[in-house]
């Protein structure tokens, strides 16, 4: 019965919390930016069938994203990942560090209007910027690669294959965030503000209520949006991120960033679309060569990942899985 209450609980708390894209007020939201959508388009299905369509909420690769969405729902409930999530303390004990070596007093130098909006927008850049290398990062560390994989296994897209993750990709990445984010966080605050500000918490919050507000349930999903080539040098479009899971050679580790396609601009990984492609979804090589699906269900997609972490560590170089072993691995099972 608390398995069952923690799992009640945790998806609860998905469906209400504003941090969350899969609140329900963003999927509303989302709803309405596909109305429209479809109205431009000139209504080409019935609009059920233009939101949900069978092909790809029926897919064998949804009902493995709908097992690993609720499998990760239990772990939380548990406290799991929450007992990796310390990048406020982490920032608050760096923070605390820098005064007492400077001598500074907490109170801020300046509480303008403008000294807040100047410190909100570099937390939200500093953010992002993490969030850019620790993407990045998984993708091209051998061991890490194989953990973030199951989450680009997806062959087709909805809102919930944002949350199509290893649990061991979701600890990582925290702890990359509590690392990074937290001392970089502590570093701009000092610079800047001299203590954490609930304003400028609330500001930081109220970007990224604007970001899943107007559109990010459409960069996992059917629905093409792009934002045009002058904006996609600023933003990333949800069509954007489609190419970032795209199969094609072309498309090969590009637009790892989430809300900015600066650093992408600046580090060399950025693709700018300038007309709608059609795009296939799941894994393939460098070369473009699809891998066939190595994830089938719930059992392979929370073990398997172990194992080509392993043998990509043994080699020494990215893991990519061949027919012959996915056959292997198929009859072991």
């Amino acid at each position: 019965m608390d398995l069952l209450q923690n799992l009640f609980n945790e998806v609860y708390h998905t469906l209400t919390n504003f941090q969350s894209r899969l609140a329900v007020f963003y999927l509303l939201l989302t709803i309405l930016i596909v109305a429209v959508l479809w109205v431009i388009r000139g209504r080409p299905t019935s609009f059920v069938a233009y939101l949900l369509p069978k092909e790809v909420y029926r897919h064998k690769s949804n009902i493995v994203d709908i097992k690993i969405f609720f499998f990760n729902a239990v772990l939380g409930g548990a406290g799991v990942f929450a007992a990796v999530t310390m990048t406020p303390l982490m920032t608050s004990f760096v923070l605390d560090h820098l005064l007492q070596m400077t001598g500074r007093s907490m109170a801020p130098v300046d509480d303008s209007w403008a000294r807040l909006a100047l410190a909100t927008l570099i937390m939200i850049l500093t953010l992002d910027f993490c969030k850019y290398w620790a993407h990045r990062l998984h993708h091209e560390t051998t061991i890490l690669w194989p953990f973030h994989a199951l989450h680009h296994s997806a062959e087709v897209m909805t809102p919930l294959t944002a949350n199509r993750n290893h649990p061991v990709f979701l600890i990582l990445r925290q702890l990359i965030y509590t690392v990074i984010v937290g001392a970089v966080q502590a570093l701009m605050l000092f610079l800047l503000m001299g203590k954490i500000e609930t304003l400028t918490i609330g500001t930081v919050n109220a970007g990224y209520f604007l970001f899943n507000a107007f559109g990010s349930n459409l960069r996992h999903s059917h629905v093409w949006l792009s934002y045009g080539p002058v904006l996609e040098h600023i933003l990333i479009s949800p069509a954007q991120h489609h190419i970032h899971h795209s199969i094609e050679r072309k498309h090969y580790n590009k637009n790892y960033g989430e809300v900015f396609a600066i650093w992408d601009l600046i580090f060399g990984t950025l693709y700018v679309l300038k007309g709608y492609e059609k795009l296939s979804f799941g894994l393939s090589d460098q070369n473009g060569e699809r891998i066939e699906q190595p994830y089938p269900n719930l059992r392979s997609a929370l073990l398997h990942p172990f194992a080509d972490s392993w043998h990509a560590l043994k080699k020494g170089t990215r893991w990519e899985l061949k027919s012959k072993d996915l056959a292997e691995r198929q009859s072991a099972s």
